[in-house]
């Protein structure tokens, strides 16, 4: 289970807010890769849900409801996504990179507009730097060690989940209310029937394969 113990450290060196920052949608064939940066405010550390988790770990339910709790507390959070589109122009990892810094910024823009600091320290989950400006320490598996990173992964990962259902309404054929853009096998016999939509990321295999046959 994640804890405090790297949002405590930091704060006890009274280097300014610490954020937590994590990622939805890397891997799948469709969809935005979504990225959310999220400040816990330390007044309200002891009030966080207890159930407060790696996004992975929860249940659709359970997911959603720690989101509103989350959401309509007293913390910050940013999120951002970047269309398939895009993904295609630069590719996966600079537009997560990319969903990452916008994130970052705007979160900040946010806590300063607040009368707080400066980020003091980004905890960032994962082992590659996303090349914020302003310090960052990567945490591998940072979701199921940092209440910062959980709360990041949980905000991306629904926000994303409700883009694709919203997307599913106008694409119903590919299921992407269930799926969520991922290589299902449901999701790839669509694909043979009704070929590639605008959201479909061209630059993946699976995808360029359908659209060089």
């Amino acid at each position: 289970m994640p804890d405090l113990q790297l949002e405590k450290r930091h704060l006890a060196a009274g280097k300014g807010p610490v954020i937590g920052i994590d990622e939805a949608g890397r891997g799948p064939w469709a969809g935005p890769v979504t990225a959310a940066a999220f400040w816990l405010n330390p007044d309200c550390f002891g009030q966080l849900p207890s159930d407060l988790n790696d996004s992975k770990k929860l249940s659709p339910v359970k997911r959603a409801a720690i989101y509103t709790a989350l959401t309509m507390g007293e913390h910050a959070f940013s999120v951002v996504s970047i269309a398939a589109s895009k993904i295609d122009q630069i590719g996966i990892l600079s537009a997560t990179f990319l969903a990452m810094q916008r994130a970052a910024k705007s979160l900040q823009d946010n806590l300063i507009r607040r009368q707080h600091a400066a980020i003091g320290l980004c905890l960032v989950d994962g082992n590659l730097d996303p090349g914020l400006d302003m310090p960052v320490k990567m945490v591998i598996k940072g979701d199921a060690l940092s209440y910062s990173i959980a709360a990041a992964s949980i905000i991306a990962k629904e926000t994303r989940d409700r883009l694709m259902c919203d997307l599913a309404r106008d694409y119903a054929n590919y299921g992407w209310d269930k799926n969520m853009g991922y290589g299902t096998k449901g999701h790839l016999e669509a694909l043979r029937l009704h070929g590639v939509s605008q959201h479909h990321r061209r630059s993946f295999a699976p995808i360029k394969n359908f659209l060089q046959r």
